[in-house]
């Protein structure tokens, strides 16, 4: 009697291969919507069931993940068989939504989560913002496009080059932490300049809010530019998008705390919360006390995003600011490195909040100086900038900016004051937390 041996199988957990399958199927039609509403050829269901194609041969192990993949790769091909024969061309961008939503399958099979739906949703704005993308790519100058190509050479090819750890005389050098800080201020500076070329010039507020996040001295020149040249009229205007652009670079700099030195921004944020709040509230009692809002308009001519002059000269600041200020900090505690700080926002807060940041992180200050040092820096930054409108000699914007400055620096005194008591409660907070851990 001949005994038939019976097929291998295998139990998989039904609630969580569910999920699996959930996650991909949600996925899939996502990026299945926005090509249905474009009236594309793969559509909803199609990315639905490439999606659940992937999770199931990343569900059955990798040679089945591949042979998913590849069985995608086949779809692609009477798809643009169909367009071309139409004449309307390739379909390489659906083809390419196709294998991302596939492998984006495979992974939510072998269980991620996260990752899958962060590339989703970023493949799905990628082709949502067709047109403001290939609008924004033409309008591209060869400047523009330098910087771009400068920004990742000094990221991608220059930083691994550089030695590790600190060298020279009293170990005050650290090329590797000093170009990190570079790369993260110009980057910073790059995203911003994207987001105010593409929304910027839609308003003079929304333009300076971008402009000042990109640099806001140049910002208050160009509007101070522009109460001059509309002998006043300007002035109303000019006023609102000064109190946005230092707003937003409070908003910068607290994001370079939050990056480079955590506890240090937790010393810092409830001065720099305070005079954003401040300054909000200003734009805002600006705007209900006109009777008829003017018809205003301004572009700003930001310079280029990022130059090899600029990446040379916040390295060199930077430098200079890290090691003076460690220096006067051994020598004379606290008051000297205040003292350094306000010096150096006179010349870049982003450079000075950077130093007090990687002096914070290094050990060499407290994050509580560190916070205050920021904070100092930001407010020298806003001293500097009203020089600038100063000289337009229009009397009633500067009386304005004055009474708003006073009132910021009172937020400022009142938020340290704050601090003192917010930053012993957190690091404890921190401390019990990472305990528990």
């Amino acid at each position: 009697m001949t005994v038939v041996a019976p097929l291998p199988n295998a139990e998989w957990p039904y609630l969580e291969v569910l999920i699996r399958l959930a996650l991909a199927l949600s996925l899939g039609l996502l990026i299945g919507l926005e090509r249905e509403r474009r009236g594309k050829e793969a559509g909803l269901r199609t990315f639905g069931f490439i999606a659940l194609l992937g999770a199931l041969g990343g569900s059955l192990g990798e040679n089945f993940a591949i042979l998913s993949l590849a069985l995608t790769g086949l779809l692609t091909v009477p798809l643009n068989v169909q367009t071309l024969r139409a004449g309307e061309g390739t379909e390489l961008t659906t083809s390419a939504a196709m294998l991302v939503t596939c492998l984006a399958g495979i992974l939510c099979g072998q269980g991620h989560t996260v990752t899958p739906a962060a590339v989703m949703v970023i493949a799905t704005a990628l082709l949502a913002w067709k047109e403001r993308l290939a609008g924004f790519s033409t309008g591209l100058t060869e400047g523009e496009m330098r910087s771009a190509l400068l920004l990742a050479i000094l990221a991608l090819v220059i930083y691994p080059a550089l030695p590790v750890g600190a060298i020279g005389p009293g170990h005050l050098i650290e090329p590797r932490a000093a170009w990190v800080t570079v790369i993260l201020i110009a980057g910073i500076g790059f995203v911003n300049y994207i987001l105010w070329k593409l929304y910027g010039t839609r308003g003079v507020d929304l333009s300076a809010f971008f402009g000042g996040l990109v640099n806001s001295n140049f910002t208050v020149i160009e509007m101070s530019t522009r109460v001059r040249e509309s002998q006043g009229r300007f002035a109303g205007a000019a006023y609102r998008a000064i109190l946005v652009a230092m707003a937003a670079m409070m908003v910068r700099n607290a994001t370079l705390l939050l990056i480079l030195a955590p506890l240090a921004w937790l010393s810092a944020i409830g001065p720099l919360l305070l005079m954003i709040v401040t300054l909000a509230a200003l734009v805002f009692r600006s705007y209900l006390s006109r009777a008829r809002p003017p018809v205003e308009s301004s572009s700003l001519q930001l310079e280029l995003p990022f130059s090899l002059p600029m990446a040379l000269r916040y390295g060199a600041l930077f430098l200079v600011l890290h090691i003076v200020g460690t220096l006067v900090q051994r020598e004379f505690g606290a008051s000297g490195f205040y003292l350094i700080t306000a010096i150096g926002g006179l010349l870049s807060s982003a450079s000075a909040v950077a130093a007090a940041a990687s002096m914070a992180s290094q050990g060499a200050i407290s994050p509580a100086v560190a916070g205050t040092g920021a904070t100092i820096a930001t407010l020298t930054s806003l001293a500097f900038s009203l020089s600038f409108v100063i000289r337009t000699r229009d009397r009633p914007l500067v009386a304005r900016l004055a009474w708003a400055m006073l009132a910021v620096v009172a937020a400022s005194a009142l938020g340290i004051a704050l601090s003192g008591y917010i930053q012993p409660l957190a690091e404890r907070w921190i401390a019990l937390s990472q305990s528990l851990r």
